[in-house]
């Protein structure tokens, strides 16, 4: 199945899954047909023209906490090229160690979190980047979660801890940004993981702590059914980030062993993860990361010794660029989606 982006009868972009090959009977002949968006194409027939390939353009970093004791609400927006905007302020309650993620194809929800407690809630983000008041009591109050998009306009929140200790909760998202109760035992309770999409329509969470760091994932289904613990997949580490690019694999990046680290590990369309990548950008944890570009990623600000405000692209073959300096307030414990159809 393949992803396109379309036009509804309003003329809004919307998105259109398609076989990626059909076998239909064209001219007395069984072939392989290409499919092409009519309502996209330079010439209204669709003929001579490339498909556009699906996924959100653009990116939200939010909230997060500047120096110990003063956490914020900002959210800095991230264009289709990549650039981050300066910061917009004053958007839902200001905390640190919350997770993001994409649903309902084009929009986005930051949930949970914490301050000097633990929170339940979740902020809604529109698809031109507006952030919605506060929700409260969506599933369990906790922080140091992950969530990913998956089935293609939802979305999952996933483990974490609070004053009981380690979770392994989720809570499913629906398309219209509904949080569901509590789904309990999906894989090993841990705190301080990742998690993205890829595949088109599935998720990973991966690394994390328990008493010790660990580098095990959970495979997401397209119905939002995560999976046992796969073991040994790269360098164990926490307080990294992760993120979908090439329209179906995701990146795992940066974090904590014993020491901060800029180590990646690529995600194949299948779920497969790589072996480390080192020295990619500046060493740091408690970063974040979201797609953007319709098939790119950026990691964003984190932690060395003090709050930093850089950010690192990742291109469509999942290539890590060095360091830009200087977008937005520098932060750590923040959380990031990606939004919008164009």
């Amino acid at each position: 199945m393949r992803r396109i982006i379309g036009k509804d009868k309003k003329g809004k972009n919307k998105l259109i899954n398609v076989p990626s090959y059909d076998d239909i009977y064209v001219n007395n002949q069984f072939g392989l047909q290409t499919a092409y968006d009519v309502s996209i194409s330079s010439n209204g027939s669709g003929a001579d023209d490339t498909p556009v390939v699906s996924g959100t353009q653009n990116a939200i970093f939010g909230y997060g906490t500047s120096s110990p004791g003063n956490d914020v609400s900002i959210t800095n927006l991230v264009s289709n090229t990549g650039v981050v905007a300066t910061d917009t302020t004053g958007v839902g309650t200001a905390r640190n160690t919350l997770a993001a993620a994409g649903y309902g194809t084009d929009k986005a929800i930051f949930g949970y979190g914490g301050t000097s407690v633990y929170l339940s809630m979740t902020n809604l983000v529109s698809n031109t980047g507006v952030v919605a008041t506060d929700t409260i009591g969506v599933g369990t109050a906790r922080n140091t979660l992950a969530a990913a998009g998956y089935g293609s306009d939802k979305a999952i929140f996933g483990y974490g801890a609070n004053s009981g200790g380690n979770l392994s909760i989720t809570n499913l998202v629906s398309n219209t940004g509904v949080v569901a109760t509590n789904t309990t035992g999906v894989g090993t309770a841990r705190k301080n993981l990742a998690a993205a999409g890829y595949g088109s329509d599935k998720a990973i969470f991966g690394y994390g702590q328990t008493s010790t760091n660990v580098s095990m994932t959970n495979l997401v289904s397209n119905t939002g059914v995560v999976a046992t613990d796969t073991t040994g997949v790269g360098t164990a580490r926490y307080q990294l980030a992760a993120a979908g690019y090439g329209t179906d694999k995701a990146i795992f990046g940066y974090g904590y062993t014993t020491v901060v680290v800029s180590m990646t590990n690529l995600v194949s369309n299948t779920g497969v993860v790589a072996t480390d990548t080192t020295g990619v950008g500046t060493a740091r944890w408690y970063l974040t990361a979201a797609g953007y570009g319709t098939d790119k990623a950026i990691f964003g600000y984190g932690y060395t010794s003090a709050a930093v405000s850089i950010t690192n692209k990742v291109s469509n073959t999942g290539v890590v660029a060095t360091d830009t300096i200087g977008v937005g307030t520098a932060r750590y414990g923040l959380a990031a989606a990606g939004y919008s159809l164009s």
